[in-house]
């Protein structure tokens, strides 16, 4: 179980995230909705202290940490215990696909180099990119960079994986074949919390939907029950303009 209570970031006098609670379950794969600039991005950096809280708890399995007194050993502990894929990939320029995989499986986990390669290359295959391992990012595609983004995070087996609107940078043509790879991550019951704007993929996958307006939830549950029947004026506004 991931428990998220009253987690709270503010940047000056404007707050972003009012105090967000969020229970997920070992396993669920939630879709987190709304307007731009509502806090969905901040919520998932906040989550593992990319950005800050000011103030909340977060509950990952027996860690729990309140962000106001976190420890720098604390925070990397949760950092271990999650996986982030980012919009714009955020590869290493100077690594090639299978060193962009192992970096972090062996600089965090403390893995030998021969284990993090077999690991990088079985993920490789999983991801289709197997004859790309010895590729570096300025020769791949972006749909292809995404793909070794999620690979690498597939690599480090979180208990929770964080995808930052994972299409939103791509070409249209590139976005399908990260969707693919994404079902296929949720077919394993890995534990997903992911932004995205992508409404039918939101409705196919998720578990459940969150729709969050000015940095609160508004509205959440089930996807055919939110996108079909949604109770908050809000949701059903944002709904009709997005889909």
């Amino acid at each position: 179980m991931i428990r998220i209570q009253g987690l709270t970031k503010r940047f000056g006098a404007n707050t972003v995230l009012g105090g967000i609670d969020l229970d997920i379950k070992a396993g669920e794969r939630i879709v987190i909705i709304g307007p731009s600039g509502t806090g969905k991005s901040t919520l998932l950096r906040c989550i593992n202290f990319l950005d800050r809280p000011d103030a909340g708890t977060i509950a990952i399995g027996d860690l729990s940490v309140d962000a106001a007194k976190a420890t720098r050993r604390q925070i990397l502990a949760l950092r271990r215990a999650t996986a982030f894929v980012f919009q714009n990939y955020s590869l290493f320029a100077n690594k090639t696909a299978r060193e962009n995989i192992t970096e972090a499986l062996i600089t965090v986990r403390g893995q030998s180099v021969s284990e993090a390669d077999a690991r990088a290359d079985q993920v490789l295959r999983e991801t289709g990119l197997s004859d790309k391992a010895g590729s570096y990012p300025a020769a791949l595609s972006g749909g292809q960079q995404q793909r070794v983004g999620i690979g690498r995070a597939m690599a480090l087996d979180a208990e929770l994986m964080l995808f930052d609107e994972p299409t939103s940078a791509l070409d249209p043509e590139w976005v399908g074949e990260v969707l693919d790879l994404m079902r296929r991550v949720a077919e394993s019951r890995q534990t997903m919390l992911i932004v995205t704007h992508e409404m039918q993929f939101a409705r196919e996958i998720a578990d459940r939907v969150v729709f969050m307006d000015q940095g609160r939830i508004v509205e959440e549950g089930p996807p055919q029950r939110l996108f079909d029947d949604p109770q908050d004026p809000r949701t059903r506004d944002f709904l009709r303009r997005v889909t």
